[in-house]
């Protein structure tokens, strides 16, 4: 479900390219791509609880080399101010289908809301609308409200490249954005309130990117079962993608990493 891809035929993203000398124009990748896929086998079955059959995902969450809990890493990297960046591109070989919604990156907290989140595709609606959404087709960085912060169309044989700016005591965030080579700018003009996220170890969660595609509504469920999003619904159970890299966090101490070895002040 998840693969590191030879950067000979599938390169990363070269926002973080480097130079091999000053006075020539050639670049090598730092980076190297990961295919992340879901088919109809793709079902979480949670310590204790039903198979999520309403759900089809994958997905990688940051870990410490070496430790199976996720609690020290999150209890380091999510206070003060912390950036998280990721590069996002279309898997022509695994198409999605925009009339479902995909959750594709991710800070979940213990109570399964996104402090932010990336989504992608037709939200999910009981009863369900005209399909696909009308943006379907575009990134949308959401609050952890589900507000939409910046979208932007998620067009082909590109890499999309993010860095979201979390301030975990303020509670606000802010979005940088480029394609391919480009150098991420912000397209928040100012810190954006996140107020309604959890405060302290409540408001910190696991970091996930990958695909998670919900399902459309059945009819022929009960109308308590068409509610639950998690363990009913229609899928599928087709092959689907995306790829990803220049997948890390840093601290907002130093301002942020918007390209090479280019830094950027915080948005304030």
């Amino acid at each position: 479900y998840s693969t590191f891809l030879n950067p000979i035929h599938v390169t990363p993203t070269p926002l973080w390219n480097r130079q091999l000398l000053p006075f020539l124009p050639a670049t090598l990748p730092t980076e190297q791509a990961i295919s992340i896929k879901i088919d109809n086998s793709s079902v979480f079955v949670p310590g204790g609880g039903p198979p999520q059959y309403g759900f089809r995902r994958t997905e990688l969450i940051a870990h410490i080399n070496g430790s199976s809990s996720t609690a020290e890493l999150n209890a380091k990297m999510e206070i003060g101010v912390t950036v998280f960046h990721f590069s996002i591109k279309l898997d022509e070989k695994a198409p999605l289908n925009y009339d479902h919604e995909y959750q594709i990156v991710f800070i979940e907290p213990n109570d399964g809301t996104h402090v932010f989140g990336i989504q992608l595709g037709s939200p999910f609606t009981n009863p369900t609308g005209a399909l696909p959404a009308p943006d379907a087709h575009s990134l949308k960085v959401l609050d952890h409200a589900l507000n939409v912060l910046f979208k932007a169309p998620f067009s082909s044989q590109t890499w999309h490249n993010f860095a979201v700016q979390v301030d975990w005591d303020q509670k606000t965030l802010a979005v940088f954005y480029s394609k391919d080579a480009k150098h991420l700018v912000p397209v928040t003009k100012k810190p954006l309130p996140n107020t309604s996220a959890g405060s302290g170890s409540a408001g910190q969660g696991d970091f996930h990117f990958g695909v998670l595609k919900l399902p459309l509504v059945n009819s022929a469920d009960t109308t308590a079962d068409q509610g639950d999003v998690v363990h009913h619904g229609l899928q599928e159970g087709t092959t689907e993608g995306l790829l990803y890299s220049g997948v890390f966090v840093e601290s907002g101490k130093g301002g942020v990493s918007v390209g090479g070895k280019a830094v950027a002040p915080l948005v304030v």
